[in-house]
């Protein structure tokens, strides 16, 4: 009997599949490589999950009977997962280009903060504008980070700090789930929250409060993903190791004990190249982390304050500032940023059972992806999701 299929990707010069075993994160050595086929296909189901991936030759033959709703020809070219950005902003009103004169003329992120701009400003813009508003640019950065090959992104509200406007944030959050293809296809109805986040700084939210927070949130079922150690050492790290949390970004200013714990309790440590570079900041110690086995993940932490959308960018801001190779900077915008999310049994690597989120570049070495720097645009030829094409250059 003829079964149809919805994608079938041929003949790929290289096709990425960062886990071949069925991991939920790389760490330690097992980021020495990662795992690639040459000369490879990979077919999607109807249901958007992947159902063979393997040498051509042996593709062809056992789907030789069925039908595809598409075929892509990907001779010469290279297939990898669909990036994962661990860490966003995405949803506010009011640009901060003005800021950003303040900070290249000397000013720190504090300076700004403390006179009244910052996440100040943006809170009071984001308090006046509509939902209509948020979502029509929220919509406009979602499909920014869909051409630069995105396929998953964790989106935070926050800049609203009352009760009315994070509901409206999340709201805004919940509409693009439904009706954007940039998403996990998950419920629709209520709004949807998986994480807790509290932003531990000294004059923000101090460890006590932080603690206090993020646990009342863990005892109704969130995950704890939260920003920590980025300015001052805080003893966030060993706080988020000590509540279990699935991850905690920034950690610029981040203790060796914290590290340690990390690594101990398979806490993700989420890094943002884009801030450290934007607001010159100590990079995060990347190397130091890996080397004590710590799961590191990648994000964009798109906001008014690093406003970057593109997870290749990131990657390769990260081999250059933070000495990542490039397998460890791609296993970390891919599978341990899906690990940071609580999702990398579904997403973050090509895998049989996974979901078919895939991007295809015009080169014959994956490696291209980083090393272009600002190239994306011009390497990324399709980005797929659940199978459908939702981008074609």
């Amino acid at each position: 009997m003829t079964r149809g299929h919805r994608l079938l990707l041929e003949n790929a010069r290289q096709v990425v599949l960062v886990c071949a075993r069925g991991e939920r994160f790389l760490a330690g050595d097992a980021l020495r490589s990662l795992a690639v086929l040459e000369g490879a296909s990979l077919v999607v189901g109807t249901d958007g999950f992947i159902k063979a991936i393997g040498p051509a030759d042996e593709i062809k033959r056992q789907f030789s009977e069925e039908t595809f709703e598409e075929r892509i020809d990907c001779s010469g070219k290279c297939i990898l997962p669909g990036l994962v950005d661990a860490h966003t902003h995405p949803v506010w009103a009011g640009e901060r280009v003005h800021e950003f004169a303040m900070k290249l003329a000397g000013a720190t992120y504090m300076d700004i903060h403390q006179a009244g701009g910052g996440i100040n400003f943006t809170v009071e813009r984001t308090r006046q504008a509509s939902e209509a508003e948020l979502f029509s640019s929220f919509q406009q950065r979602l499909q920014c980070m869909m051409r630069a090959g995105t396929t998953l992104v964790e989106c935070k509200s926050g800049y609203g700090l009352n009760l009315e406007t994070e509901l409206k944030m999340l709201r805004v959050i919940e509409r693009a789930r439904r009706e954007l293809d940039l998403k996990e296809l998950g419920r629709s109805g209520e709004i949807h929250v998986d994480n807790i986040d509290v932003f531990c700084e000294k004059g923000v939210f101090d460890l006590d409060s932080t603690r206090r927070i993020l646990q009342s949130g863990k005892d109704i079922g969130l995950q704890i993903n939260f920003h920590g150690d980025e300015l001052h050492p805080m003893k966030a790290a060993e706080l988020g190791a000590e509540l279990g949390a699935q991850a905690v970004s920034h950690l610029e200013e981040v203790s060796d004990e914290g590290i340690a714990a990390m690594a101990t309790a398979r806490c993700s440590a989420v890094l943002l190249p884009t801030t450290a570079y934007m607001l010159r900041l100590k990079q995060p110690r990347a190397r130091k982390m890996l080397e004590e086995g710590v799961i590191v993940a990648l994000g964009s932490d798109f906001n008014p304050n690093a406003y970057c959308f593109s997870m290749p960018m990131v990657m390769h801001l990260a081999c250059v500032n933070m000495r990542m190779s490039m397998p460890e900077a791609l296993a970390a915008a891919t599978i341990n940023a899906a690990y940071a999310l609580g999702k990398s049994h579904t997403h973050g690597s090509l895998e049989v059972g996974k979901q078919g989120d895939v991007i295809i570049i015009n080169e014959a070495r994956w490696e291209h992806l980083i090393y272009q720097f600002g190239g994306h645009h011009e390497l990324i030829e399709y980005v797929i999701a659940k199978g459908k094409v939702i981008y074609k250059k």
